[in-house]
């Protein structure tokens, strides 16, 4: 067996990583890709590899030449690649392709190595290889049936997006006999490039071959194993946070895009902190109903999302203001703070990395991280602080403190003339049945206070990037309106918060589910050896790990299942291991629980 690889392109997407060289010399994590997958067919033992250059094809041939590889490699000189498509770099290589049963891969790949291995044990001999289509898939798609036959390949122009449940996305890596190049593919080739030109797709031959007869080429599907294709330099992002160098961790890679994650197929992403039960099928259908007007629609701006805003939360309009997430908020509060500042850690870190004053720091002494008001009182007494924040409940303890209680720690600080910033973007997952400071009457008697709450968060909305700021303090409500853009809320955002009131029910009932799941989730914690989790009101379980395993060696491993796990080492920082993973649904969480009893015995 003998492989191809065509490498002519030019790579004009990668704009300055090509400028000077093919865009196979990508650099992955330090690892040109044709390094990488090179390295993986010199393993297999193949008889020869054949190398289609193209664009620098000089430097690629010096580069290629100097690895040292015991497999035999040819080369193919495509002089105009400039003017054509891989249809005419495939044919310059109809000879080679002939003689041996081939292996056919783009250049601009990056994948796992047994993804060789699906292709070369299978017996069957003319294979295209195929993954389920995800949404940030381009290119080629296919439908296929159970046995394995291409029933239609699907064009740009034919794609339709209400059935991608039914196409498969071709990988770019094919496995082609000998027999089959020599009878029906290099003559359908031949006559293809003849009758349309040499600026086509070899993919386009493919389609033909099937359409005349079934049985020649079928699909191999892959079940999970990791690849992506390098177009451009968000691709190239996406490729180094899956596939690491020896001495990098991918949990790190990954968590450091800090969203994004649905462009990891399959991946359960118990970090981000959302209501899994929440929106209902039937606001998103209204909202996709309305999805062409929102998207050609300019949002009415900050004036009517604050209207909205405060029926939705049931404050006057000049106490409350809309966010672009509660980020956005947080960030303009922080500007309008003076003086030494109290923060009770673990904590929700965007408060303090966004201050400039000295920060005063309370740290409950015991395992759980607990704390009571009195236990705040008793710290910042005498402190001498200008303003206590409070995120209730707490990230990522879970620690919760009554409304009742939280409302003696407002009287507390009025009389210590303290500034009191509660944030309650986790405050509705709470057992009680009053958990909100959100009343105008309340907030206009206690000016000092200021209630920040993310909509994101509770409402299962993260992408709409929704947050509220409210206060009895009007100029500062005024002060934080001007320091957004008129316009920092889309038109979903707006449209959310528009309809939200019809769909009230549908959230209290998504509450009482996540209460009920977070329950179980934890009981199911609690009767796992090497871990102790510790009680939480809010979407999320924050737990110790006792087994001997790091908290980053466990999300390590239980991201190599596809599970995202919060590793907290850097937010704890005295040494014992924690981890928090947020509250999803049954199933989901099932899978999680497996994946860490599995890991935790490592």
């Amino acid at each position: 067996m003998q492989a191809i690889i065509l490498a002519a392109g030019m790579g004009k997407r990668l704009k300055e990583l090509t400028e000077d060289n093919t865009k196979c010399m990508v650099r992955v994590n330090g690892v040109p890709l044709i390094d990488r997958t090179l390295g993986q067919l010199e393993k297999r033992g193949l008889d020869r590899i054949v190398v289609v250059v193209g664009y620098c094809g000089d430097k690629l041939i010096e580069h290629i030449d100097s690895l040292g590889l015991s497999t035999p490699i040819e080369y193919i000189r495509n002089d105009i690649f400039n003017k054509t498509n891989n249809i005419y770099s495939l044919w310059l290589a109809h000879d080679q392709l002939c003689e041996d049963d081939t292996l056919l891969l783009e250049s601009d790949l990056i994948f796992e190595e047994s993804v060789l291995d699906l292709l070369i044990d299978d017996p069957r001999p003319n294979l295209a290889l195929v993954d389920k289509y995800e949404s940030w898939m381009d290119g080629t798609c296919v439908k296929t049936c159970d046995e394995g036959y291409i029933l239609d390949f699907i064009s740009g122009k034919n794609f339709k997006f209400s059935d991608t449940d039914d196409y498969y996305k071709t990988v770019n890596i094919y496995k082609f006999s000998r027999d089959f190049s020599n009878h029906q593919y290099v003559p359908f080739l031949k006559a293809y490039c003849e009758a349309l030109g040499n600026n086509e797709y070899y993919e386009q031959v493919l389609k033909v071959i099937a359409m005349l007869d079934r049985s020649m080429i079928q699909t191999k599907k892959l079940t999970g194993q990791r690849w992506y294709e390098i177009d451009d330099a968000q691709d190239l992002d996406i490729a180094q946070s899956l596939f690491p160098a020896e001495n990098q961790s991918r949990y790190e890679l990954v968590g450091s895009r800090y969203g994004g994650y649905w462009r990891y197929p399959g991946m359960l992403d118990f970090c981000y902190l959302v209501n899994p039960y929440y929106p209902p099928k039937k606001m998103i259908s209204e909202m996709e109903n309305s999805f062409e007007t929102l998207l050609r629609q300019y949002p009415s701006g900050l004036r009517v999302n604050r209207i909205l805003a405060a029926k939705n939360f049931e404050v006057g309009y000049a106490n409350i203001t809309v966010g672009n997430g509660a980020a956005e908020l947080i960030n303009a509060l922080m500007s309008e703070i003076s003086g030494k500042i109290g923060i009770i850690r673990p904590t929700f870190e965007e408060y303090p990395n966004r201050c400039s004053e000295e920060i005063v720091t309370f740290t409950p002494s015991n395992d759980d991280f607990t704390y009571t008001v009195e236990d705040i009182k008793e710290f910042f007494g005498d402190k001498d602080i200008s303003a206590l924040f409070l995120i209730n409940p707490d990230n990522p303890s879970g620690n919760y403190i009554p409304t009742k209680d939280v409302r003696e720690l407002v009287s507390w600080a009025a009389d210590k003339g303290i500034k009191i910033v509660v944030d309650e973007s986790f405050s509705d997952f709470a057992d009680e049945d009053c958990h909100t400071l959100l009343d105008t009457g309340y907030i206009n008697k206690n000016s000092h206070l200021t209630v920040i709450k993310s909509i994101s968060k509770s409402h299962g909305v993260p992408g709409l990037r929704l947050g509220i700021a409210a206060s009895g303090d009007t100029q500062l409500i005024d002060k934080l309106s001007a320091k957004v853009s008129i316009w920092n809320i889309n038109s979903f955002g707006e449209f959310y918060m528009q309809i939200f009131e019809k769909y009230r029910k549908d959230y209290e009932r998504s509450l009482e589910l996540l209460r009920a799941e977070r329950k179980r989730l934890f009981a199911k914690l609690s009767g796992i050896d090497g871990i102790r989790p510790i009680p939480s009101q809010a979407n999320y379980i924050m737990a110790e790990i006792t087994a001997g395993i790091s908290a980053g060696e466990l999300a390590e491993k239980m991201l190599a299942d596809n599970v995202l796990i919060k590793d907290l080492s850097s937010k704890i920082g005295d040494g014992r291991q924690f981890i928090r993973v947020a509250v999803r649904n049954e199933q989901e969480n099932d899978i999680m629980l497996d994946s860490l009893k599995k890991n935790l015995l490592k």
